[in-house]
């Protein structure tokens, strides 16, 4: 049992292992190398959404196998995908930006998960995910909150206490992310969205968080103007 557990996590951490590096070096290099990423991603999780209903454990509704569902998965990913690319495009501070939102969405996973072992307690929506607690959510706006802050430091121009609250407003929110795809998964009684990551399941699962919090920073980075990226 020990050694499954540990090839478990071997394997969770070398997938990490690769997938950390791609993902920094396409934020860094930004243009085609950006875009092409996060067109396979979209891809990739259209595919995962598409499949739901095929795969399903459950006897779902009718419609989820028809032009609707597919619609659906076209706005839940397709946006998201376009909020990242325009955000990196951004002159100058493009990859900042998406940095940071990286930063924070990461952030926001590996605190609400170190909050919700440790601590426990009340359940959030335990009917959607049984396993995340309060405790969950306001360690990942913690974690967020400290990550945006530390990441917006490291240029003078950014605001640091300000991205610091938005980066805990954008945890919320991506948790709430990570909230509709369970949802969806306890739906169609699936564990995860595929295997097509190794020890992680699925894109979906991976990305569900982002797929929230990108379309909401594109969306305030719109209404304010950008002053908050100095």
């Amino acid at each position: 049992m020990a050694s499954g557990t540990l090839s478990s996590l071997q394997l969770r951490i070398l997938s990490a292992a690769v997938m950390l590096p791609v993902a920094v070096g396409a934020v860094w290099v930004g243009g085609i190398a950006f875009t092409a990423l996060v067109v396979l991603a979209g891809i990739a999780m259209l595919w995962e959404w598409w499949r739901f209903p095929r795969q399903a454990t459950t006897q779902p509704a009718v419609w989820t196998r028809g032009p609707l569902w597919i619609l659906l998965g076209l706005v839940y990913v397709i946006l998201p995908c376009a909020a990242l690319i325009w955000l990196r495009q951004t002159p100058e501070i493009g990859r900042h930006i998406v940095f940071w939102l990286f930063c924070a969405v990461w952030a926001t996973d590996t605190g609400a998960y170190a909050a919700g072992r440790t601590i426990g307690g009340p359940k959030l929506i335990p009917r959607i995910s049984p396993n995340k607690t309060w405790a969950g959510l306001l360690g990942g706006m913690v974690s967020a909150g400290i990550a945006g802050g530390v990441v917006a430091s490291l240029d003078p121009a950014m605001p640091a206490l300000m991205l610091a609250a938005l980066a805990a407003l954008t945890a919320v929110v991506a948790q709430a992310g990570d909230f509709m795809e369970s949802a969806v998964k306890r739906y169609f009684g699936a564990k995860d969205s595929s295997q097509l990551i190794p020890g992680h399941g699925g894109v979906l699962d991976r990305l569900d968080g982002l797929l929230f919090a990108a379309p909401f920073i594109a969306a305030w980075d719109l209404l304010s103007g950008r002053v908050l990226w100095g």
